[in-house]
């Protein structure tokens, strides 16, 4: 689809009870569907709930791991109908389990991510997925990042150059667990949090639609701020630290040329000079250790 579209980014609760969610999001989906919606962007975990402590993750505490031909699926592709739906759940595929992100229309799955960087901590409850790419749906080429992605600009970049115009960032992404503030907006993980949106849109010159979690799971306090961020790294509508639903209706391509019109940054990288992008550092081997630090709190989400 070229022209005008509206985008919906979600802030909401979502816990361990996998038929209540479904039956949630799939009252959210036709809500939005009567309002206008053409893409709507769920929280990471919506289907399941996330983790409820990431520092040791307990076994029998796990979200349940669902079947990608499940009825809970099947579930919110009826729903979709004409819509593009972006959902998060706990994936099943043999004795593994990931944190994944699935695109939807009525007619089936357009596209899947699995969440391939993990915090210390989280690769104790999941497998880490392997590759970044973008599909076509009813309203342009997308592509997913879940939360701790998009702390990595690569991830973002990735997707663009694979031809994404919107990129969906699914999050279960809380305050700091180590140092937390006493209001959400004053927690850095919330500033960590707008940054790595405005920015990840800018320097791709594409639109993402972010959407979070709220509420308290376990040990873990969610900061909502879902939005929508044009290509220009500017927030075109948001739900601060609320529950809610941030929609903006925009011209994908129209806005995409404007911001590309003058500076065209994927056509000016210099990947030739990039030789060190991928090679590995001396902080590499401490990237596994789960310990927490505030050093390991400067710049990512706290083991989410």
């Amino acid at each position: 689809m070229s022209g005008i579209v509206t985008l919906g980014a979600l802030a909401g609760h979502f816990g361990r009870d996998v038929e209540r969610g479904v039956a949630k999001a799939v009252g959210i989906v036709e809500a939005a569907r009567r309002d206008g919606v053409d893409l709507l962007v769920f929280p990471d975990a919506s289907i399941g709930g996330y983790l409820g402590d990431l520092r040791c993750p307990n076994p029998a505490e796990l979200p349940p791991a669902l079947s990608p031909d499940g009825p809970e699926l099947a579930a919110i592709i009826a729903a979709a109908g004409s819509m593009t739906v972006c959902i998060g759940y706990t994936e099943a595929d043999g004795d593994r389990r990931y944190n994944t992100a699935v695109c939807v229309s009525g007619d089936g799955i357009l596209g899947t991510h699995r969440k391939v960087h993990q915090p210390a901590g989280e690769s104790l409850a999941y497998a880490a997925g392997d590759a970044f790419g973008a599909f076509d749906t009813p309203v342009g080429r997308i592509g997913m990042l879940i939360d701790y992605d998009k702390t990595f600009p690569e991830s973002a970049r990735t997707l663009a150059l694979d031809g994404a115009r919107i990129i969906a960032a699914l999050s279960a992404w809380p305050a700091s667990v180590t140092d937390r503030a006493a209001r959400l907006p004053a927690d850095r993980q919330a500033r960590l949090f707008d940054l790595y949106d405005c920015a990840r849109a800018a320097e791709n010159q594409v639109f993402v639609v972010s959407s979070n979690q709220t509420g308290v799971m376990g040990s873990l306090r969610f900061l909502g701020q879902a939005k929508v961020v044009g290509p220009g790294g500017d927030i075109l509508s948001t739900t601060r630290s609320k529950g809610g639903l941030a929609t903006a209706t925009v011209d994908i391509d129209g806005e995409i040329a404007r911001a590309r019109r003058v500076l065209n940054h994927l056509d000016e990288l210099r990947p030739d000079t990039y030789r060190a992008l991928c090679a590995p550092t001396p902080a590499s081997s401490a990237s596994s250790s789960p310990a927490l630090s505030p050093q390991a709190e400067s710049g990512v989400p706290d083991l989410s």
